[in-house]
């Protein structure tokens, strides 16, 4: 893993923010932070997502004709493992350098929590477990899925138990006690 790379991923967990784009953020936001080179896609007239590779913003709205409004964003960290170039976009490569196909989860919390960010884990939603382990940063609102173990349907190609799959923002502390309340 290259440093720059890794800051990467430490500043999003950190700040819960992508180069300063939030989850809440509007696309034009967006686009003015990640650039114009993007894939969009639509779920009717009240959800859409731009995809930069990497990184995935999704946005939803009430109605048609209404502004949209900022839901969450993803890290498709997995995706890395194909080693495509194309998946990092100009503007992350630019200001982070070169990234590396696989996430160490453990090195990264080693370093976050060396910065005072700690990692807390958090009972999978139903489904995923006991493939994935999700460790969640209270005061960022991020969560990191996890490959705890292997599957025939869950483990993404190239990854290793250990290694990150996406990093999640927003992740509340309102849905993390509906986690606990549903494994208790």
């Amino acid at each position: 893993m290259t440093p720059y790379s890794l800051a990467f991923y430490m500043d999003v967990v950190t700040t819960g923010t992508v180069l300063g784009a939030r989850p809440a953020d509007s696309p034009e936001r967006v686009t003015e932070v990640l650039g114009p080179d993007f894939a969009e896609g639509r779920s009717g007239d009240l959800g859409m997502y731009r995809d930069y590779g990497l990184t995935e913003f999704f946005w939803d709205r009430a109605c048609a004709g209404q502004p949209w409004s900022g839901h969450h964003f993803t890290l498709q960290v997995h995706r890395l493992a194909y080693r495509d170039r194309t998946l990092v976009n100009d503007t992350l490569r630019a200001r982070y350098g070169r990234f590396a196909p696989r996430l160490r989860f453990a090195k990264l919390r080693r370093l976050l929590e060396r910065r005072g960010v700690p990692l807390l884990e958090v009972p999978e939603i139903p489904g995923n477990a006991p493939y994935y382990r999700t460790f969640w940063q209270p005061g960022s609102q991020v969560a990191v899925s996890v490959i705890a173990t292997y599957g025939e349907y869950s483990t993404p190609d190239n990854l290793r138990v250990g290694d990150v799959d996406r990093i999640q923002a927003p992740v509340t502390a309102e849905e993390v006690a509906w986690r606990r309340a549903r494994a208790a």
